[in-house]
Order: C-alpha cells, then structure tokens, then sequence
C-alpha cells in the first residue's frame, strides 16, 4: 500500500490558482482511474479533474469553495503498489499524460461527444458518455424492461427520441451538471419534472430550454423579491475577476475611439429566411449574427490593419482571423473565439459558432477556446439594445457591436418605406488604426448586411 497525492494541475495557459467548486469524492472512497474526483473554477471556465490513481480517498485536502495556487496537494489516495503505469504521477507536473488529455478533452462540444459517444459506445470522456454497464438513469425512470436495458447506448437514445415528450417525477437522483442545474434556475425549471435525453440519462441545456419554453436565461418573466439581507456581498473571483481585470486593462490602456453607422439589413433579413429554408443548412441555426460574421471577416481582407495587435514594440498584423463573439453566460461575460474563421464555408461557421456559444452557456469553455483572438463582435441587439461603445478585447484593435434589427422608416428611391435597420458601433484602438481604415472597414462591413450578395465575390 502507498498514498499519492493529487497535485491541483495547470489545465489552461498560464494557470496560476484555482477554486474548488465541488469535491465528487470523499475520503474512505474507492476511485478509478479517470473517476472525476472534483470540479474546479478557473478565471474562465469549469474544469471536471478525472484521477490518475486507482486507489481509496485517503483524505480530502481541500475544502470546497477555497482557491489555491497550482502544484497545491488537493487530496490523497491510498493506492496498491506504485500508480498505474498508464496514468502520471501526478497532473500537477509538466509532462502530459493521459489524464491531461482527458480533461483538455473536455473542451469539445456537446454535439461533438455526443457524435463520438455514438460512433464508440464503450468510449468515455470525464464526465460524459456511458461507462459500460452503467444502466442510464432515463431507462430506470421510465420503467423499461430488461430488454430496454440491455439495448446499445445509441439504439437506446433513438428509442427514446421517438418516445413522446411527457415530464414524470423522478424515481431518483436528479442527473444534471451544475451548469444545466444553474439553467434550470434561472428559468424557474424543476429539475424533477424534466424529461432527460443525454446518452447517460442526463438532462441537457436543451431539455431545460423545451421545459421552460423559451430560449433565453436572460430574459427574465417575473420580477424577483428583495433579499432578507438589506445588502448583499459577492466575492471578486473567477469570471468576474478577470473580466474586471482584462476590461479595466484594455480601457486604461488602448486609447479608444467610436464610430457608428444605420444599417438598411433588410435583405439580410431575408437571406437568413432563405437560408432557414434551404435543405443545405438544414439542422443549422442561422441568424443575422452569422452574416455579420461572415462581414467581419470579408472586411477585415479589404482593411487588415484592424486585425492586428500592439505590443508597444510592434505592430502584428494577422493574415488569418480568429473570430471572437462575446457571449454572455449565467456565470459571467466569456469571449470564444472560432481559429482560422476564415477558412471556413456559411455553413461551417454557422455551426463553429452555435457549437462554441452551447460550450461556453454549458460552463465548458477552456483557456485556449479564448486565447489568440484577433478580432470580435458583441451582439447587443439580442438584449434589444440599438448600440453602444464596446470595449476592445485586451491584445485585439477593433470590435464591433451589432445592435437590434427592427422595422423602422427608411427612405428609399424617395419614398418612406418601412425597412429593417440596425446601428452597428465599433471601437478601435488609435495607435494601431487611423480614422480612414476604421471608417472604411466599418463601411465595408455596413454594406455587406445591406447586401449579402458581396459575399459571393
């Protein structure tokens, strides 16, 4: 018998500290290898560890809800012999081993485990999937017979996908990530009443959202009451911490300027209606935000010099683009970014996009999803809201701020007709782009969502 301790690991860029959100063990259990021992909140995301011994919990070094710095033993565990040879000593070193690459695994989309949980019934990512003969807890709900249990994980999932939609009371524990559980509240969802589909008969983003019929955590039906506690105090840590670091940076730092521009997109309305209808985009969510990208990205070939970095040294100007969105999420403002954005089809980037927005609303944003950006958009017309100043993204020189499309009097040929117009407002950084290359981009980008047709140039 042995004890080894479970260094808390550098799981992003640069990691320094982490909080630990919510142990999944305790001592005097018995754990596998790549068992997930504990969630931990990152400055950006939330980080399932899985356990590079097999073994019993020896004692839990860490209490919940405490930040400590990487390297920091965070729990122990008594082991038979020496630690399996397929799993590293420990995650908190620099060599990479299987179980580095397990929880940089996690980064992938919901969509894309759940296609490779299909295609390998008996592969498991930490925290995903099925694991052998676990019986899915939906199956057990729903009182199906030996012969439904027995059935393939994915035979079982298209059983289940033509089974009516009808909510029961749950005959036992609740399946759901603390994401999806924070969905669920903020929607006013009981959990229990929920109609699970995931492979593992776990409640998906997407079972909440049909449950609360709506799309949005953020538009809120009722107003709440005022708290017992005249005032309430929230810690500055996580998400909140860094947006507050990297805004307060960026504004202090890049000397900003504004420009704004009304925007007739009312054939870009109706691109999007065509594209909804076409059978090549079938399955894809397409929206005026997607055509915006794709704007961005035609203008920034014609105005390159707003997709570059200052480095005080040098100016960088990327030939490339990585599209970054800022996406508000229940657990704070995150800004993913799509690599080579400019390499990809409408298509593609319709789905690189809802991919990365179900990522990051599902907590599951990793460093990497949001290091490198060279250049971003901030859909404020999803909150209703004409324009606004965003603030550049720290090591970016131009963002641009979509606001709200509705039907407003617009002169055309003449005559006031109505039409569909937006306001686009965008921020550049002076030392990087003068006044005529930010107003040009700007123009380029307007005319594209006044014509979609340029996009075929």
């Amino acid at each position: 018998m042995s004890s080894s301790e479970f260094l808390l690991p550098d799981v992003g860029e640069g990691l320094t500290e982490a909080e630990i959100v919510a142990w999944k063990v305790k001592a005097g259990d018995t754990v596998e290898i790549n068992q997930v021992l504990v969630e931990i909140e990152t400055a950006k995301s939330i980080v399932e560890l899985p356990s590079p011994f097999a073994g019993t919990v020896a004692a839990v070094l860490v209490e919940e809800g405490q930040t400590v710095d990487v390297g920091t033993a965070i729990i122990s565990v008594t082991t038979d012999g020496a630690p399996d040879d397929a799993a590293p000593a420990s995650l908190g070193s620099a060599a990479p081993g299987p179980g580095a690459q397990i929880i940089a695994d996690t980064a992938d989309s919901i969509a894309h485990e759940s296609a490779a949980a299909e295609e390998q019934p008996g592969a498991v990512l930490v925290g995903y999937g099925i694991k052998g003969s676990v019986p899915s807890r939906r199956r057990q709900r729903e009182g199906a017979g030996p012969a439904a249990n027995d059935a393939p994980p994915a035979a079982a999932a298209q059983t289940a996908s033509r089974a009516p939609m009808v909510p029961a009371a749950s005959a036992g524990p609740v399946v759901a990530k603390p994401p999806i559980r924070k969905l669920a509240k903020d929607l006013g969802v009981d959990l229990t009443l929920v109609n699970p589909t995931g492979l593992a008969g776990e409640i998906t983003r997407e079972d909440v959202v049909r449950e609360a019929s709506q799309a949005s955590v953020f538009r809120n039906i009722q107003t709440p009451a005022w708290g017992e506690e005249r005032e309430e105090y929230i810690p500055v840590k996580g998400v909140r911490k860094a947006i507050a670091s990297s805004m307060a940076k960026s504004a202090f730092s890049a000397p900003h300027v504004g420009l704004f521009v009304d925007v007739d997109a009312t054939r870009t309305m109706e691109f999007v209606k065509r594209l909804k209808a076409s059978p090549d985009f079938a399955g894809v969510k397409v929206s005026p935000m997607l055509i915006m990208a794709k704007a961005m990205i035609w203008a920034v070939r014609r105005n390159p010099t707003v997709n570059s970095t200052w480095t005080d040294e040098q100016i960088i100007v990327h030939h490339y683009v990585n599209f970054g969105f800022a996406a508000a999420t229940p657990r704070g403002l995150v800004v993913p970014n799509i690599k080579d954005a400019q390499e990809l089809s409408l298509r593609e980037l319709a789905q690189a996009i809802e991919n990365m927005t179900n990522v990051a609303r599902d907590g599951k944003l990793q460093p990497a999803d949001m290091a490198n950006g060279t250049i971003t958009v901030t859909n404020i017309g999803v909150f209703g809201m004409d324009t606004g100043t965003p603030i550049l993204n720290p090591g970016e020189v131009a963002i641009v701020a979509l606001g709200t499309i509705k039907q407003k009097p617009w002169v055309v040929d003449g005559e006031v007709r109505p039409r569909f117009v937006t306001t686009l407002g965008a921020s550049f950084d002076h030392r990087v782009v003068d006044g005529d290359v930010a107003s040009r981009f700007l123009a380029d980008v307007a005319s594209v969502i006044e014509e979609p047709a340029l996009l075929l140039d």
